[in-house]
């Protein structure tokens, strides 16, 4: 009976904290109400990535996906995005969009061009660039290569990028 009564004090105390933390910070898990599928301003350091749970820093390698509900997810990092989107269902494809770092601004993700190689958040390692250059990548060969672990979170693959 002791023992059931210390874990019960024990968990209390654990959502306890995590209650009063998520007040303090007040993370956004997703936004809401925009039904124009447009990227979203972002509010670093209060944004949580839906995918690693981890706060959204730098609007540099980040991406959103904006549903035609509007509701909005941002991600830290592309290979995110990508791995989260495997788990959801949308009544209509919703719209992904990715800051690119030679332009600075929000395009859609299957017009831009990526770069492996690139120190992510969450070491995918993909880059979003508005201009292509030799060896840049489609989104749908981003997306197959994370969903198949050829990105940098791979250690065989990042020895064999690194090494270039």
């Amino acid at each position: 009976m002791k023992k059931i009564l210390i874990a019960i004090l024990i968990a209390a105390i654990i959502a306890i904290l995590f209650i009063s933390l998520s007040k303090k910070e007040k993370m956004i898990t997703v936004y809401t109400q925009n039904y124009a599928q447009k990227p979203l301003p972002l509010q670093l350091h209060h944004l949580q990535d839906p995918q690693c749970a981890m706060v959204v820093e730098s609007k540099i390698y980040s991406t959103q996906v904006a549903a035609r509900d509007g509701r909005t997810w941002v991600f830290d990092d592309i290979g995110c995005m990508v791995l989260w989107l495997e788990k959801q269902k949308f009544e209509s494809p919703p719209k992904l969009w990715v800051h690119t770092i030679d332009s600075d601004e929000w395009i859609e993700a299957d017009k831009a061009y990526y770069h492996l190689g690139e120190h992510t958040p969450m070491h995918h390692g993909f880059g979003a660039y508005k201009e292509k250059k030799e060896g840049y990548l489609s989104y749908d060969e981003v997306k197959e290569m994370v969903r198949r672990g050829e990105d940098l979170t791979n250690p065989l693959i990042r020895k064999k990028v690194i090494e270039k």
